[in-house]
């Protein structure tokens, strides 16, 4: 499949979708709480989506059972929402796609329940701040390579893992586009970027080993070594002059 370029009219719900997706990681901000059950976060954001006129697409995509990924500590990504409760000093990362009038943002978050050590607090900081030093380099006639070095370089530098079975994407009109966007330097630099391209940046961060399993339930993947993991996307937009806009933050 080709690579999307969208116009102007298409990334306006691009940027609608994203401002949904924006304001449901804050409203979740304050429900991410003790003895909270990941069910009933799953709940709250499908109803606050629809409330502001989205659609939360992942229920159903290819099977999966709920609205947003919920995994906890060493689970990494697609963890299923049930019936745990949250716990003081887990880690939860939560990844929700929004759609807007049939376009879609992406994008995850990993929260604190309460205090944790500092180890954990870096964990949060990195992933976060490696999304960052992998965008400086989301420029027009600059490749996907480049992000994925910055990526890998910044997240190897502060002594985490990255975890290299998952990736970025394009996102639009549909959850996966390409092209894929590795975390890490493949020896390959990939797409060249170009103006209106849509990307779904999510570095993917480890304390320990690499090593990846898939649980039982087919979908929760988990670190193989049971170390905490972290997560961190946003939405963002190649431009033809400067910076990229990242439609899944308010900062814009």
């Amino acid at each position: 499949m080709s690579i999307r370029i969208y116009n102007e009219g298409q990334i306006n719900y691009i940027r609608k979708a994203g401002e949904i997706l924006y304001k449901t990681f804050e409203m979740l901000k304050n429900n991410i709480l003790e003895g909270v059950r990941t069910k009933e976060l799953d709940r709250i954001t499908e109803e606050f989506v629809r409330e502001n006129n989205g659609i939360t697409p992942c229920k159903g995509y290819r099977g999966y059972p709920a609205n947003i990924c919920a995994s906890i500590n060493e689970e990494l990504i697609h963890g299923i929402p049930g019936n745990k409760k949250l716990n003081n000093g887990d880690i939860i990362s939560i990844d929700i796609v929004v759609s807007y009038k049939g376009y879609l943002a992406d994008a995850a978050r990993s929260f604190i329940v309460g205090s944790t050590n500092e180890k954990n607090k870096k964990l949060l900081e990195v992933v976060e701040k490696s999304f960052f030093e992998g965008i400086k380099y989301a420029r027009e006639g600059l490749y996907v390579g480049d992000i994925s070095k910055n990526i890998q370089q910044y997240v190897e530098q502060n002594g985490f893992s990255i975890i290299k079975e998952f990736a970025g994407h394009g996102v639009g009109r549909r959850m996966h586009e390409e092209p894929e966007i590795p975390n890490f330097f493949t020896g390959n630099k990939g797409a060249r970027l170009k103006a209106g391209m849509v990307l779904a940046i999510e570095p993917m961060i480890a304390i320990g080993r690499p090593n990846v399993r898939v649980m039982s339930d087919g979908w929760t993947i988990v670190m193989a070594d049971r170390k905490y993991a972290a997560h961190y996307e946003n939405t963002i937009v190649i431009k033809s002059n400067g910076e990229p806009e990242v439609v899944t933050l308010m900062q814009r």
